[in-house]
């Protein structure tokens, strides 16, 4: 069992020890053998649409979808979660994923503050920061956001990974998801008027070194705090995984630690910053697929509001392919395709309990609504907004960790089980 350190030990020794859990961290298994089959359609997949996005759209589209396969990837291999890192807190109060989000956010705040700071950019791309409007809109969509996907099973980035491994219950996820961001969309003025603050971000008060600064030292603050809570509460440790043995094989086949894969992910989304001068995203191409798909089947989404916004209508009339945050997402479920298939344990799930496919389109759906209302995710609201220091992405992790408690409340009702302080691993 790992336990606390002992009376007199150094602070700094206490500080350096692993969190304790009520036993031991289960070892990894030994990956299975590589799929080979579905490696190869995967790989042929990405190869053809990469070579298609090149000849057909230029380089810095080509150049997002190759960032998206490395985002599924590593996503993937790392089995870097929000779900299941504010359910394990939540649920028994281990911190290890929400201290690995500490991590991403921090790289990732650091990158930004560089690339944004400079001016920095390539295609002709101008970095902005990524902020929002503080209001009510906002509080349901978080809330609404962190419901679901405690109910769906996977946050926005999880959800796009989870489908291309083959997880059938996320597809459910992902319709669903599609279907609330489409609705959501498409009654825009049920919630475009809420009353809100105007975007506060703290580069245009502190400058971006003051910025950084107070990121870092915020991330800090709450990593200490995920340590204290997991130390007061003892809880059961994270399920290892499977991986490969050796580190050029883990490299290749998984698994990676949390905190090699949040390095990796915040290169790759400032790689995105860079390219196309925006933070990475997911939830705004729901919107467009639904609307893609009401337009193929007769109806007029041009004429809603939500597409009649600036530069909103230029998206919906352009192909996905071209559309910068359609590119990462299909990148996403495609490298995590290659990363499942390689790691051997690609499958394509079918035999889903009807309570679970229920809970899959009801928290897709939650997802999708209260994305649209939040103004984003996980990624574009939570990730990007605390990176760019913008305080809407403050208030966002603080209303998604109520919605999770709300959810795992509603968990239960669909058959859906939550961490217990007695499991062996959570």
């Amino acid at each position: 069992m790992t336990t606390a350190p002992e009376a007199g030990a150094p602070p700094r020794a206490a500080l350096l020890a692993p969190p304790p859990t009520s036993a031991p961290a289960p070892p990894a298994e030994a990956l299975p053998p590589v799929r080979r089959l579905p490696l190869a359609v995967a790989g042929v997949i990405g190869a053809a649409l990469t070579g298609y996005v090149f000849a057909e759209h230029g380089a810095r589209p080509g150049v997002l979808l190759l960032l998206g396969i490395g985002l599924g990837i590593a996503l993937f291999h790392s089995r870097f979660g929000f779900t299941s890192a504010w359910r394990q807190l939540v649920a028994v109060g281990n911190g290890t994923g929400l201290r690995a989000h500490t991590l991403l956010l921090g790289s990732t705040a650091t990158l930004f503050a560089l690339i944004i700071g400079t001016g920095s950019g390539l295609f002709g791309s101008v970095p902005a920061p990524s902020a929002g409007p503080v209001g009510v809109a906002l509080l349901i969509g978080a809330f609404l956001f962190a419901v679901g996907m405690q109910l769906g099973g996977a946050c926005a980035s999880g959800t796009l990974f989870a489908v291309g491994s083959g997880q059938g219950a996320i597809v459910l996820t992902l319709l669903g998801f599609i279907t609330g961001s489409t609705l959501a969309a498409w009654q825009l003025g049920l919630w475009n008027e809420l009353p809100a603050l105007d975007p506060y971000v703290l580069s245009d008060h502190v400058g971006w070194f003051g910025s950084w600064a107070v990121t870092i030292a915020a991330l800090t603050a709450i990593w200490f705090i995920a340590r204290a809570v997991q130390a007061r509460r003892t809880p059961p440790p994270v399920g290892a995984p499977p991986s490969a043995r050796g580190a050029l094989r883990r490299v290749v086949r998984g698994s990676w630690p949390l905190a090699a894969g949040a390095v990796v992910l915040a290169a790759l989304g400032a790689g995105v910053l860079l390219v196309s001068g925006g933070a990475w995203g997911v939830t705004s191409a729901f919107a467009l697929w639904g609307s893609k798909l009401v337009d193929a089947l007769g109806g007029s989404p041009e004429t809603w509001a939500f597409w009649r916004q600036p530069g909103s209508a230029a998206q919906l009339s352009g192909p996905v392919l071209a559309d910068k945050t359609s590119l990462t997402d299909i990148g996403i479920m495609v490298g995590a395709a290659v990363a499942a298939a390689a790691g051997g344990v690609w499958r394509l799930h079918r035999d889903i309990p009807a309570r679970t496919a229920l809970a899959a389109v009801i928290g897709g759906i939650l997802m999708g609504v209260g994305a649209r209302l939040a103004g984003g995710c996980n990624i574009g609201a939570y990730l990007a907004g605390i990176a760019s220091g913008s305080l809407h992405g403050w208030v966002w992790a603080v209303v998604a960790i109520l919605g999770t408690w709300a959810g795992l409340r509603l968990r239960p009702l669909f058959g859906l089980g939550n961490p217990k302080p007695t499991d062996s691993v959570c």
